[in-house]
Parts: C-alpha cells; sequence; structure tokens
C-alpha cells in the first residue's frame, strides 16, 4: 500500500488536489505554465485592485466581482470562454486566493481546466496584518508593475 502523500508547502511545483477545480499551484508554477504557454493567466481581482496594488503585463484581467458592493460580474463567463481556449489551462489570480477558489469552480463548471494560484497577488497577511510580505505572486519577484 503506497503511504499518503500530502501537500508540501515549500514545494512550489506541485499541484494540490482540490474539490470542484484541477487543484491549487504556486504563483511560480503558474508564471511558468503561462510563460511557456501552457495556460492562460486570469486576474481575477476588481479593476480598483488592480489600479491602485499593482497588474500582472500580459495578464487577461476579468474581475470575478465588481467594486464597489463587490456584485458577481454579469460578464465573467462570456470573458472567460474569450480568453481561454478549450484545451488550455486557466490559472486564476486574486488579492488572496479566495475569490480565485470560487472563480476556478466556475471556469470548471464550463469545461475548462481550472486552477487556483494560492496566495494571490499580495499573499496573506503578516503578523502585523501587511500583505505582500508572506508570499504571493509580488513576493516571488515575478513579472507585475504599478501605475
Amino acid at each position: 500500500m503506497k503511504p499518503l502523500q500530502l501537500f508540501d508547502p515549500t514545494d512550489l511545483t506541485q499541484v494540490h488536489a482540490a474539490a470542484g477545480y484541477a487543484g491549487d499551484i504556486s504563483a511560480p508554477l503558474a508564471c511558468q505554465w503561462w510563460q511557456a504557454g501552457e495556460a492562460v493567466l486570469m486576474d481575477v481581482r476588481t479593476d480598483a485592485e488592480r489600479e491602485w496594488v499593482g497588474f500582472i503585463p500580459g495578464a487577461v484581467p476579468l474581475a470575478w466581482k465588481q467594486w464597489p458592493g463587490m456584485a458577481l460580474n454579469a460578464g465573467f463567463e462570456a470573458g472567460l470562454r474569450e480568453a481561454v481556449p478549450l484545451g488550455k489551462k486557466a490559472v486564476l489570480l486574486c488579492r488572496s486566493g479566495v475569490r480565485s477558489v470560487a472563480a476556478a469552480k466556475f471556469a470548471t463548471n464550463l469545461g475548462l481546466e481550472a486552477y487556483n494560484i494560492l496566495e494571490g497577488f499580495e499573499g496573506d497577511p503578516n503578523q502585523q496584518g501587511q500583505r505582500g510580505k508572506k508570499g504571493g505572486w509580488r513576493f516571488y519577484g515575478l513579472p507585475w508593475r504599478q501605475t
């Protein structure tokens, strides 16, 4: 009998099994897939978040929820279908890796191979409640810009 394999958070190349979508992956692995042309990088944060906090050049900006009020984006399905060709992976990124789970489940229900990017763009808050210092896209030094 094979021993149970647990997810190792220090292994940035591992896909972590998830319920309702293809899995959770690290930002470095998502970036690798995206830059190799294996996946479409979907930034599902609000327009305001991308404008104020920073954005990833070349990522598809498609808000899962709209600010203010955080209502679901009525155009999300159409935008997703337009951006991600069948047979290509979708890697979804939000601020911390929570909204992107919901978006990945939604994309999976449309027939796409969708992954959530763990820790999102800004990562988890540190002991002082600050993001950007403990995991996330920016923390790993991956491509991003601020206006």
